[in-house]
């Protein structure tokens, strides 16, 4: 095949194609300048002119304090194919003949070479018309043709021929997105262009990306090859060419803080299209390094940032017009915003005259004129700038310092925004738990419509998520019905059928038979509502949440606490469905408030915005006092319990867990969401190798047996709350809640200490129960009432599908049921102490027998102050004699079909006790596991209330993090 061998550089002239009213550079000249003293600034581009990019790439090469590059292009070396597999994985079929790679500002190509280098290795063998088309964006055509003509002559320039081309864009950023948005590159293609040997078979390499399911690769229809297979392009080209950008430099810092987010929110990268965004970001953590930076020792720099002072010259018609010698470089490190700041300081007092409109511009002597700022930004800064610019981070590489990282990003279908955010002006007083916003319903409808239209197939809407549940379709139709009908009872408006969707069920698991009240349902699926008649009759209650709020806003309609209650309460409801079913640290004593003031009788109040709305169960505010715990930073792992499991003789004392699967005789790791069949999950079963550092995700029962070997114990809730109040860093910090990710991901703690545990739900050791003040809510009697049944314990925190507001909020409180096998939450390990009382009530447990023999060689080694391991030798003698009659009893009570009863749940905390006990004494210790004991062998501890504690049940469904010791 011939090969297309010409120097020909392609470059595409966009500032001829601006139309008048396009913002010329002059006039921001002018704008900047006619600021007060100590505003005025001149646009950045200035210092990017032809011999701005020259002066810059002397930078990058002489100034050797200037450290963004060289850490920038260590990662580009060590990691280039790397990035290159991982952008293309969203479709590793090559869906289409050609795609484009656009990248903005780029410069002189250093450290762009390595990207095209890995881009050519990714086309197995040239073509007439190569399929990878690289546009370089920039604001000078000469230089844009010199660095291309560079590259096609150097050494590099065979390896792109046929696979690579290179291509320039000149213009500004603006003009360039514009370009693109319009279809300007798309409209480059033509079928003529073809080459029809492009269509043969050729293997891709597949490699494992985290796509989001907005992504085309989540589509059911389709899967993503596995190692070895091969994939076929389609025949004719893509109408909608696949899109890379490329923004390298850590150049976004120039935009200021807000700006930023919004300009990348402008990219157009089509959401859920497996289109791509590669951003550089500086971390910029030491001020001193920082300034040494920008201001060079061979004085590169200060060239760089002068001659900046002769583009606005030239751009008002007079390139001496700024007299050099009466101004000088000034930059300095501003702590506070986070940013790097650079200014010409007049060394005079002078008056600039424009050529053009004769305006004067006054300077005094020393004052600053600022031409650049450089936004150096935390994992919080990053993390908040993706969420506000709707984007989803997907791998994140960073250099050997851990200066600088190389993000890449795409936009998902739906994103959940910040609480509060940098970039928005918002009301003071207004709280992000108030009255729901309307985008707040509109990106929870994106969210439940792509779980319900696109997850799940029409074939399984008549299949249960589970067996104790109805099956999909109800939900689809449940979630308008409950809005429904708060709606009309608020307005006092007829309600809307189908009532068959009323309320959901569920039953006890031990006992099915027992449930709280709930909607009839058909017995047979062709006496369900169509799919079409609900997804109607779903419109049409969301057009009456759209009224409501334009009557709100009208006057029509006076907002009330309990207009606002009605819309909280229904929004939350949704985001309760969408959920998924699936080093230590000393705190305390301390003093801890939990809960809000939120009574219904209030709800005439027009005072709506700044107060807090939440769930009966988190009303009225109260105090608790929690005493000294040891919990570990991190929740169990999936391999953690994996070496237990498989290493360490847990296959004698628990069941298979049901987050997991066993396919061939491999373990794998599920990631369920509600409505889908357990086995059925968005990405199938993922391997233990990649889930490995997730959070284990079992039941609570399940944990308990756990703990009962590694000797901890599930911390209570104040515990925990108190835990994540401290250490948490929330959704501006990274959490993986709304959505960021669709399964959970390894636990971390980084942003000052503060981390998230990966992205499910907390068990705690408290049961869902009636407590001193609680009033059950008018508006949804049943919300907990229903379910103070013992069998329910509280869990807290938020999963991966939590929309921001629920987790975001510290008095939510969650229920699950303890022995549910397909709820996914995770556990922090701990133990306690056994106190005297205790030892008294188990000497008594099988009537004066064994366990009263062990109860008194117990006392007699603690009254005589033996050594720690004697204690603890029979501490463990007495928990296995207990443990022993317990288990026998419980036997008998499943023979006999007895249901719990109190009696029972007094014997399970004589076991809780007893567990603890085993763990300090050092058994069952296993890597990976900071499990501590206490300074103090005999410390005591306040009493475990017996409704806080759970059968030994092998049955599973949700995770926690371990306390290790608790007492004085």
């Amino acid at each position: 095949m011939a090969l297309d061998l010409s120097n020909r550089v392609d470059i595409i002239d966009m500032r001829a194609r601006q139309t008048p009213s396009s913002a010329s550079v002059r006039d921001d000249i002018l704008a900047g300048l006619n600021k007060p003293v100590g505003e005025k600034q001149l646009p950045t581009l200035l210092l990017y002119d032809e011999v701005g990019l020259q002066i810059y790439d002397e930078i990058t090469t002489n100034a050797k304090e200037y450290y963004l590059f060289p850490a920038e292009e260590e990662i580009l070396k060590n990691k280039a194919d790397t990035i290159v597999k991982v952008m293309h994985s969203a479709n590793p079929a090559q869906d289409s003949l050609e795609e484009n790679v656009v990248e903005l500002g780029a410069g002189a190509l250093r450290k762009t070479s390595l990207i095209l280098r890995a881009l050519s290795r990714q086309v197995p063998e040239p073509f007439n018309t190569p399929p990878i088309n690289y546009y370089a964006l920039d604001l000078e055509k000469r230089e844009l043709e010199r660095v291309l003509m560079e590259v096609n002559h150097s050494d590099m320039g065979p390896e792109l021929q046929g696979k690579v081309s290179t291509n320039g864009l000149c213009g500004t950023y603006d003009e360039g997105l514009k370009f693109i948005e319009d279809g300007g590159l798309y409209a480059r293609t033509s079928l003529n262009d073809i080459d029809t040997s492009f269509t043969a078979k050729y293997p891709l390499e597949p490699v494992a990306r985290d796509v989001s399911p907005s992504s085309d690769s989540s589509d059911r229809s389709r899967t993503v090859p596995t190692e070895g297979t091969e994939a076929t392009p389609p025949l004719t080209p893509s109408v909608q060419t696949p899109l890379h950008i490329l923004f390298l430099g850590s150049s976004l810092g120039n935009f200021t803080r807000g700006e930023d987010a919004r300009f990348l929110k402008s990219l157009p990268l089509r959401p859920g299209s497996g289109n791509t965004l590669l951003l550089g970001l500086d971390h910029g953590s030491d001020g001193k390094q920082i300034e040494a930076a920008y201001n060079d020792s061979n004085g590169i720099t200060r060239k760089f940032i002068m001659n900046g002072l002769t583009c606005a010259g030239r751009a008002l018609g007079d390139e001496k017009l700024f007299e050099q010698d009466k101004w000088e470089y000034v930059g300095r490190y501003n702590e506070e915003l986070r940013r790097h700041e650079a200014y010409y300081r007049s060394t005079c007092d002078q008056t600039v005259v424009d050529p053009g409109s004769k305006a004067s511009f006054p300077f005094v002597k020393g004052e600053l004129v600022r031409v650049e700022v450089s936004n150096k930004f935390s994992e919080r800064d990053a993390y908040a700038l993706f969420t506000e610019a709707n984007l989803r981070p997907v791998h994140r590489w960073t250099d050997s310092s851990s200066q600088y990282s190389l993000w890449l990003l795409e936009r998902p279908r739906f994103s959940f925004p910040l609480l509060t955010s940098p970039g928005r002006t918002q009301d003071a007083s207004r709280s992000p738990f108030s009255l729901p916003t309307i985008d707040e319903w509109r990106h929870m409808w994106a969210a439940w419509d792509f779980i319900t239209r696109e997850m799940i197939p029409q074939s399984m809407m008549f299949e249960k998520p589970i067996d104790l549940r109805h099956i999909c379709l109800f939900y689809c139709g449940h979630i308008p019905t409950f809005l429904s009908i708060h709606l009309a009872r608020l307005l006092k408006e007829p309600g809307t059928e189908p009532v068959e969707f009323k309320r959901g069920i569920d039953p006890i698991v031990d006992d099915p038979t027992q449930c709280h009240p709930h909607s009839e349902v058909p017995l047979h699926d062709e006496d369900w509502p169509s799919l079409r008649s609900i997804w109607e009759f779903q419109a049409r209650v969301r057009t009456r949440v759209h009224d409501l709020y334009d009557d709100i806003e009208s006057g029509k309609v006076t907002l009330t606490r309990k207009i606002a209650r009605v819309l909280y309460m229904t929004l939350e409801h949704e985001a309760f469905h969408a959920e998924p079913e699936t080093p230590a640290v000393t705190l305390g004593p301390a003093t801890l408030s939990m809960g809000h003031d939120d009574d219904e009788a209030d709800d005439d109040s027009t005072e709506v915005l700044s107060h807090d709305f939440g769930w009966d169960n988190e009303h009225p505010k109260r105090t608790v006092q929690v005493e000294r715990f040891r919990i570990e930073w991190r929740p169990v792992t999936n391999g953690q319990f994996f070496d237990f499991y498989v290493k360490e003789g847990g296959k004698d004392l628990v069941q298979l867990p049901k987050s997991w699967v066993e396919i061939d005789g491999e373990i794998l790791v599920r990631a369920v969401l509600l409505l889908l069949h357990p086995g059925a999950t968005l990405y199938g079963p993922v391997p233990m190798k990649i889930a490995r550092n997730w959070p284990f995700a079992s039941s609570y029962d399940h944990l308990s047996k756990y703990a009962t070997v590694k000797g901890g114990r599930i911390p209570t809730e104040p515990e925990l709350r108190l835990f994540m109040d401290k250490f948490e860093c929330g959704y501006e910090g990274g959490a993986n809640i709304g959505f960021r990710n669709w399964h959970p991901i390894p636990r971390w703690h980084k942003d000052g200490g503060k981390g998230h545990n990966g992205g499910l739900w907390e068990w705690t050791s408290s049961v869902l129960e009636k407590y001193d003040g609680f009033v059950p809510s008018k508006l949804y009697p049943g919300y907990s009432t229903d379910f103070f049944d013992t069998h329910h314990q509280v869990v807290i925190g938020g999963s991966y599908a939590t929309i921001p507001r629920l987790a975001e909020r510290r008095t939510v409180r969650n229920y699950y049921q303890h022995n549910t096998p397909t709820r996914a939450a995770c556990w922090r390990g701990g133990d306690t102490f056994i106190r005297p009382d205790m030892i008294t009530s188990m000497s008594s447990l099988d009537g004066g027998g064994s366990s009263s023999a062990a109860a008194a060689d117990l006392t007699r080694v603690w009254s005589k102050s033996s050594s720690s391991s004697s204690f603890f030798t029979a501490a463990r003698r007495l928990f296995i004699t207990c443990s022993n009659i317990l288990q026998a009893r419980a036997q008998r009570r499943q023979n006999s079909g007895v249901r719990r009863n109190e009696s029972q749940k007094e014997d399970v905390r004589f076991s809780s006790a007893g567990v603890s006990l085993w763990r300090e004494d050092g058994r069952g210790r296993t890597s990976g596991s900071r499990l501590a004991s206490s300074s103090s062998a005999r410390g005591l501890c306040r009493p475990i209330a017996s409704s806080h504690l759970r059968s030994n049940s092998l049955s599973e469904s949700s995770a926690s993090t371990m306390v290790v010791s608790s007492g004085p």
